[in-house]
C-alpha cells in the first residue's frame, strides 16, 4: 500500500497548528512526523507530548525526528524515529551491530546512492530520499529527479520514501518508481483544507 506521510513545520503553518495537526490526523494521513527542527530538545518533548495526545485520538501514527526525538516517549508511543544521515551513522556506529533502539523503527534522510546504501548496512528500516522535484526551500538546488529514486527502489532491500515538491501533479510517478510512499510537508502545512488536500493526493493515485 502506498503510503502518503505528512511532515510538520510549525513555521510553515497556515493558521493554528494544533488545529491543523488534529485536521491531518483525522483526515487519515498514513503517519505524521513531527520534524520541528527550530526546537530546543526540552521544547521538542513538550510539543512531542501534545501531538501524541492528539494522533493518539486518531490512531495516527506519529513519528519522532532528530536527535530531539530520541528520548521522545515509549516505543508504543511512536511510530517510529527518524533521523538525519549524519546523526544516524554516529549512533549507529556506536551501537556496533545491535539495534539502535530496541522495538522502534528507525529510518533515515538520504541525498545520495552511497548514503541510502550506507543506512541500509546499517540496519534502517527505511529510508526518505529527496529533494525528488524541484521545491522552494531548496532552490538553490538541483532536484535528485525520479531516476535517482527509480535506482535506490531497485537496490535497496529496504522500503524508499520521496520528499520534495511533491504534489498531486506528479505523485503517481513516484508510486511508479516503486517507492513505498510519499513525504509531503509545505502543502500540508499551508493547504485548506488537509482532507480535501489528501483526498486529491490519493485520487491522483488512481
Amino acid at each position: 500500500m502506498f503510503e502518503i506521510i505528512a511532515v510538520t513545520d510549525s513555521r510553515l503553518c497556515a493558521g493554528d497548528f494544533w488545529e491543523r495537526l488534529d485536521a491531518m490526523a483525522a483526515a487519515g494521513v498514513s503517519a505524521i512526523l513531527l520534524r520541528e527542527k527550530a526546537l530546543s530538545p526540552a521544547a521538542y518533548a513538550a510539543f512531542f507530548a501534545r501531538a501524541h495526545e492528539i494522533c493518539a485520538r486518531h490512531g495516527t501514527p506519529l513519528i519522532a525526528h532528530g536527535l530531539a526525538g530520541l528520548s521522545c516517549g515509549r516505543g508504543a508511543d511512536r511510530a517510529g524515529l527518524h533521523l538525519p544521515f549524519a546523526d544516524f551513522a554516529t549512533l549507529a556506529a556506536r551501537a556496533d551491530g545491535d539495534a539502535l533502539l530496541p522495538g522502534v523503527r528507525v529510518g533515515v534522510s538520504v541525498h545520495s546512492a552511497d548514503e541510502a546504501l550506507r543506512a541500509a548496512s546499517l540496519r534502517a528500516a527505511y529510508v526518505l530520499a529527496g529533494h525528488i522535484f524541484q521545491t522552494e526551500s531548496k532552490a538553490a538546488r538541483a532536484p535528485r529527479g525520479l531516476r535517482f529514486l527509480s535506482e535506490l527502489c531497485e537496490r535497496l532491500p529496504i522500503p524508499v520514501y520521496a520528499i520534495g515538491g511533491i504534489s498531486e501533479a506528479n505523485i503517481a510517478q513516484i508510486r511508479q518508481t516503486g517507492a513505498a510512499g510519499a513525504c509531503l510537508m509545505s502543502s500540508f502545512m499551508s493547504c485548506a483544507d488537509p482532507a480535501a488536500h489528501l483526498k486529491s493526493l490519493q485520487d491522483n493515485l488512481l
